[in-house]
């Protein structure tokens, strides 16, 4: 089992949340964890960017080369694409697709859909407002995990409980609507697999 994800955003989105939680439901399944250093600026709306490695084996390197990443899980539609090098020929592209325009130049959405379209393995929606609909607007990293988790080797009740933990000090009613974003995410997921079997 492996698994290499590249995690994307900017700060303040709740991206190493994500990979906080992943390491430690692999961690409880006695998998090998690597991280590599947060690359960009963390501060909020400054991009970030992290290799999170899962393995069943011993993890030589904490950087994922071109070509291998067999995720790219992103909060922000731009910054997925631009970690697109990475991808493996199989590999899958989970992304909001609602933008965080902090640059100047930002490019027309239109364009970053037909961008993201062209990458085949994408499962692309707009997680905010998902996340406004179970009415926990700041789940959306959440809505995030679950939507990838179908891609990663993890149990998903790890996945959940590591979710129960992180936010447990916040009390129950977080712990619930952190879970019920995650659910719902994945189910957008597994229905979308669905689709695609049926169709094909």
């Amino acid at each position: 089992m492996k698994t290499d994800i590249i995690l994307a955003g900017v700060g303040g989105q709740g991206i190493l949340t994500i990979a906080t939680i992943l390491g430690a439901a692999a961690l409880k399944e006695n998998l090998y964890l690597k991280q590599a250093e947060v690359h960009g600026m963390s501060q909020r709306g400054g991009d970030v960017q992290s290799n999170l490695r899962i393995s069943s084996e011993p993890i030589h390197s904490d950087l994922i080369p071109y070509g291998s990443a067999d995720l790219i899980v992103s909060l922000e539609p731009m910054e997925a694409l631009r970690y697109v090098p990475y991808l493996s020929k199989e590999g899958w592209i989970v992304t909001n697709t609602n933008p965080f325009v902090n640059i100047d130049n930002y490019p027309e959405m239109s364009e970053v859909e037909s961008e993201l379209e062209d990458c085949g393995n994408v499962v692309a929606f707009n997680m905010d407002e998902t996340a406004k609909s179970l009415m926990s607007p700041r789940s959306s990293n959440m809505v995030l995990l679950g939507a990838a988790s179908p891609f990663i080797d993890l149990k998903t009740e790890e996945i959940e409980q590591a979710i129960a933990n992180l936010f447990s000090k916040k009390g129950v009613k977080i712990v619930e609507s952190n879970i019920g974003a995650f659910k719902a995410g994945r189910k957008y997921t597994e229905d979308l697999l669905k689709s695609r079997t049926l169709n094909s």
